[in-house]
């Protein structure tokens, strides 16, 4: 079974009502999207690949 979201630990709701996960749910989840959200703790890891695949 699928565990609940909880407002304001895993997610928030900004001005434009979009849902916008944060740091703590990123890495309970454990592993990047690649979609560059926000709050992504391996932002920087992405940004580097990204990087090496345009040289």
């Amino acid at each position: 079974m699928e565990e609940k979201l909880i407002e304001n630990v895993d997610y928030y709701i900004n001005e434009d009502g979009n849902f916008v996960f944060t740091k703590a749910y990123h890495l309970k989840r454990g592993y990047c999207c690649g979609n560059g959200c926000k709050h992504c703790p391996w932002k920087d890891d992405e940004e580097e690949k990204s990087k090496h695949k345009q040289a």
